[in-house]
C-alpha cells in the first residue's frame, strides 16, 4: 500500500490523520478541520500529491473511501461539518463550552454568575466560584462512573444545581439532558433511555418517584442525585447534592483535564427532546459550536453589553428543558458576563411578579402566556380604579400605542417625542414598569408560541414594546429576532446575524416553508437517521415545517404550520392560528380557541373561557377572572363560574360569543374559511391536563382526542354555510 500526503495550507505535522482512497492509496487530513465536506478526490484542491517522494500529477477522478464529517449524524458520537462563513460572526472560530466558560471567568471571574434566594435574602455566586463548582460537578460524574456520550438527565426547576448538572454533565463529556417536571414516570424513562443516561439528578422526592418507578427500566443508570431536600429514604447508589459534589471535590483534575483537552466544538454537548406531541420525543443534538456560536450571534445581533461596561441581569423561570431558556439564561448570559437570578418554583402559580420587582431585570423572556396573564391581570387592576385614574390611563394609553407605531414605522428613528408622550411616560408609564419590575428592562422578547396582536398592542400603548423572536430546538434557539429599531407587530423579526431564510416553493402571496441556514442547526436527532433527513435537505437546509413570508424589508411573518394546516373536505388549505387569533382578539371573554375542519364539510371550533388557575396544581378552577366576570356584566350576564357558560347554559352570553364569531367570519375570505359551529367547553386548556405543553403552545392532536365526542357532534348535521350566521349553534 503506497503512502500519500496532501498539502493543505493550513496543516501541521502534528494534525494529521488518514483516509484511505480505494484499496492503495491513503491521503492525511488536518485532525481539527471541522468545516470541510466529505473529501471527494476528483475535487481536491490541491495541485499534487507526494508519493514516496515522487510527485505525481493530480489525478482527473479518484475513488475514495473515507470518514470526514458530514453536516449531520444521528450517532451520539459523531462529528459534523460546521456551515462556516467567510467572514463575519459567521466566521468566527469554533469553541467548546469549556473555551468558552474559561475565557469569561477570565474576563469576569468577580462578576456575578447568578443568584438565588435563601429565604428571604438573596445569595450570589461569581463566575471564578461558578466554573470551579461545574469541574466538581464534573470529577463527581465521573466518578459515578458518566461515560462518554452517556446522558445526565435532569429533573426539576431552575437553579444553580441545574446549571452545574447541566455545565458539569457536558465538561466530563456527557449529554446534558434536561427533562421536563411535567413529565409522566414513563416519559422520564423514555428519555432517560434514548439519550442512555448514567446518572439522574432530580429536585427532590417527587421527582425522585417518578424515577424509581421505573429504575428496573433503565439498564444504563449507575446513580441519582437529588439537589433539594432531605432524604427521606437512604437508598443504594442515592446521593444529596452535597454527597455527590464531596466525591468530585476528593477526584484529581488529570481525567477531566484529558477529556476536556479532547473535547471539539463540532461534538454533541446537549440533548433537547421535543415535547412529542406527534409520537415519541427526539433527541435534538447539539454540538459545542451550536451552543456557543448562537449564543455569540445573539448577543451581538441584540447589542448586549459586556459585564466590563454594564451587566445585563435576566430571571430565570421557563423550563430549563426548553432551549430558550437554555440559551437565554445560561448561553448568551455567560458570553456577555451577564447574572442570571433564579425564580420560585411557584414563579408561574404568582410569585414571578414578585422576583421581578426585586432583581429588576434588564432582559426577559417571556412565553405569549405569560404575557396574557401580565395583561388579564393588568386590566383586573385598572377596572377597580377611580373614574380619574381610569380616564387618565386611557388617554396615555392612547399616546403611548400612537407614538410607539411611528417609532417603529420610522424603525426607532424619532428625533424628539412629544411632548403629550413624555408627560404620559411621567405620569403612567414609568409606574406601570416600575409596578411590574421591568423599569431597567430594554429588551422584552416573547417566542415558543404565538402571540395575539391584542396583546402586542397592550403592552405597546404601555411603552413596552414586547418584541417576537422565532426559532426551534432544531436550530438551538432563536433564528430570526425583532430589535427596537427593527420591528414589526405580529412579526418575529430578522435573522440573527450569520444565518439565512429561504422561504421554499412560496405561493402566489409569497407564503411557503421556512428554512433555515447556519451554525445554529442542529447535528441531528439521536438514533434517528430517517427523522433527520426529514428535517435537513440534501444541501443542509433546515426545514423548520412553519409557513411563512417575508415583506418587502425582509421581516419574517408567521403564516401557519405545515402539519396543523387544515385541508376541508372542499380541497381548501387552511392555516388555523390566524383563524383562532382573530376569535380570541374578537371575543376577550375566550382564553383558548382551536379550528376544527381536517378533511370535513366546514369550520368549526372549540373555545375556553378565562378562569382561575388553582396556584398549587396549575389545574383550571370553575371560577371566573375579575376581567372575565367583567366581559359578562358588561354583555348584560351575571355568570360568575364557567359551568354557568359551557355547552351555551347563559343565553346572554351565548349570543354574544356569536355576534364576535360572525365578525370574524365577515373577515373571511371565502365560505370555507367561515366558522359553522363551536362550543364552550367545561374547562380551560392547561399543562396538567394535557391539552398545552411546556411552553402553553396547543397540543392539537391531544385536544382531537381528548374532545372527540364534541367535535363529532358538529358534524352530525352539516350545516349549511353561510355569509352570516343567524341561528343559535348546536351543542
Amino acid at each position: 500500500m503506497f503512502w500519500v500526503i496532501v498539502l493543505l495550507h493550513h496543516s501541521t505535522s502534528a494534525d494529521i490523520q488518514t483516509l484511505t482512497l480505494s484499496s492503495h492509496l491513503e491521503i492525511h487530513l488536518p485532525l481539527n478541520d471541522y468545516t470541510r465536506p466529505g473529501i471527494d478526490a476528483a475535487n481536491l484542491d490541491v495541485s499534487t500529491i507526494i508519493l514516496v517522494g515522487m510527485i505525481l500529477p493530480r489525478p482527473v477522478s479518484l475513488p475514495v473511501s473515507f470518514g470526514a464529517p458530514d453536516l449531520w449524524t444521528a450517532q451520539r458520537d459523531g462529528q459534523v461539518r460546521l456551515r462556516m462563513g467567510e467572514s463575519g460572526v459567521a466566521a468566527e472560530p469554533p469553541a467548546t463550552v469549556n473555551q468558552v466558560f474559561a475565557s469569561a471567568v477570565e474576563r469576569f471571574g468577580s462578576c456575578t454568575a447568578f443568584g438565588w434566594k435563601d429565604g428571604e435574602a438573596w445569595k450570589v455566586m461569581n463566575y471564578r466560584e461558578y466554573y470551579q463548582q461545574c469541574r466538581t460537578a464534573a470529577k463527581g460524574f465521573l466518578k459515578l462512573g458518566l461515560e462518554r456520550c452517556h446522558g445526565v438527565g435532569i429533573l426539576g426547576f431552575n437553579s444553580p444545581e441545574w446549571f452545574m448538572a447541566d455545565i458539569g454533565a457536558i465538561l466530563a463529556g456527557g449529554f446534558a439532558v434536561g427533562i421536563y417536571t411535567t413529565n409522566s414516570p414513563e416519559a422520564c424513562q423514555y428519555v432517560a433511555e434514548n439519550c442512555q443516561a448514567n446518572v439522574l439528578v432530580v429536585e427532590n422526592n417527587k421527582q425522585l418517584q417518578k424515577i424509581l418507578q421505573v429504575h428496573d427500566q433503565l439498564p444504563h443508570l449507575k446513580a441519582i442525585i437529588q439537589y433539594k431536600d432531605a432524604l427521606k429514604d437512604k437508598l443504594p447508589n442515592l446521593y444529596t447534592w452535597e454527597e455527590f459534589m464531596q466525591l468530585g471535590r476528593e477526584e484529581p483534575d488529570t481525567q477531566l483535564d484529558e477529556i476536556l483537552a479532547s473535547q471539539k466544538p463540532n461534538q454533541c454537548c446537549t440533548l433537547i427532546y421535543t415535547s412529542g406531541t406527534t409520537g415519541h420525543p427526539k433527541g435534538v443534538m447539539l454540538s459545542h459550536d451550536n451552543l456557543t456560536w448562537t449564543a455569540l450571534s445573539t448577543g451581538r445581533t441584540v447589542c448586549l453589553t459586556d459585564a466590563d461596561q454594564s451587566q445585563e441581569i435576566v430571571v430565570s423561570y421557563l423550563p430549563l428543558s426548553h432551549v430558550a431558556a437554555q440559551m437565554v439564561d445560561i448561553w448568551i448570559t455567560m458570553r456577555v458576563g451577564g447574572a442570571t437570578y433564579f425564580a420560585q418554583p411557584d414563579a408561574l402559580k404568582g410569585s414571578l411578579a414578585n422576583t421581578l420587582r426585586e432583581v429588576r431585570p434588564t432582559a426577559f423572556m417571556g412565553v405569549p402566556r405569560v404575557w396574557e396573564k401580565m395583561q388579564e391581570k393588568m386590566k383586573a387592576i385598572g377596572a377597580k380604579s377611580s373614574t380619574v385614574r381610569r380616564r387618565v390611563a386611557s388617554w396615555a394609553k392612547d399616546v403611548g400605542l400612537q407614538t410607539n407605531m411611528m417609532k417603529m414605522e420610522s424603525n426607532g428613528a424619532l428625533p424628539r417625542k412629544p411632548l403629550n408622550y413624555r408627560l404620559a411616560k411621567r405620569l403612567v408609564f414609568q409606574k406601570v414598569r416600575k409596578a411590574l419590575g421591568l423599569d431597567r428592562c430594554t429588551r422584552c422578547y416573547t417566542g415558543a408560541a404565538p402571540i395575539t396582536r391584542d396583546t402586542l398592542e397592550f403592552f405597546l400603548s404601555l411603552d413596552i414594546p414586547v418584541y417576537e423572536l422565532y426559532g426551534m430546538s432544531e436550530s438551538t434557539g432563536p433564528h430570526t429576532i425583532s430589535l427596537s429599531d427593527a420591528f414589526r407587530l405580529t412579526s418575529c423579526g430578522k435573522v440573527i446575524g450569520g444565518c439565512q431564510t429561504k422561504i421554499c416553493n412560496p405561493d402566489a402571496e409569497g407564503n411557503g416553508e421556512i428554512c433555515f441556514w447556519g451554525r445554529h442547526v442542529f447535528m441531528g436527532y439521536l438514533n434517528m437517521p430517517d427523522k433527520t433527513e426529514e428535517a435537513l435537505d440534501k444541501d443542509g437546509w433546515l426545514h423548520s415545517g412553519d409557513l411563512g413570508k417575508h415583506d418587502e424589508q425582509d421581516f419574517l411573518f408567521i403564516t401557519g404550520r405545515i402539519k396543523e394546516l387544515i385541508i376541508t373536505a372542499g380541497g381548501e388549505n387552511i392555516p388555523p392560528v390566524p383563524i383562532e387569533d382573530a376569535v380570541k382578539e374578537a371575543i376577550p371573554l375566550i382564553s383558548n380557541a382551536m379550528l376544527i375542519g381536517d378533511k370535513r364539510k366546514f369550520l368549526s371550533m372549540l373555545l375556553t373561557v378565562k378562569c382561575h388557575i388553582d396556584g398549587e396544581t396549575g389545574a383550571p378552577e370553575d371560577e371566573l377572572t375579575p376581567e372575565a366576570v367583567e366581559i359578562c356584566r358588561k354583555m348584560g350576564s351575571n355568570v360568575t363560574r364557567v359551568s354557568d357558560i359551557a355547552g351555551g347554559r347563559d343565553r346572554l352570553v351565548t349570543a354574544a360569543i356569536q355576534e364576535g364569531i360572525n365578525r370574524v367570519n365577515e373577515q373571511a375570505t371565502s365560505n370555507a374559511q367561515r366558522i359553522q359551529k363551536w362550543i364552550v367547553l367545561e374547562k380551560d386548556f392547561s399543562i396538567t391536563g394535557g391539552e398545552l405543553g411546556p411552553t402553553m403552545k396547543l397540543k392539537r392532536p391531544v385536544v382531537m382526542k381528548m374532545y372527540k365526542e364534541q367535535i363529532e357532534n358538529f358534524y352530525k348535521e352539516v350545516a349549511t354555510p353561510t355569509r352570516r350566521f343567524t341561528k343559535q349553534p348546536s351543542f
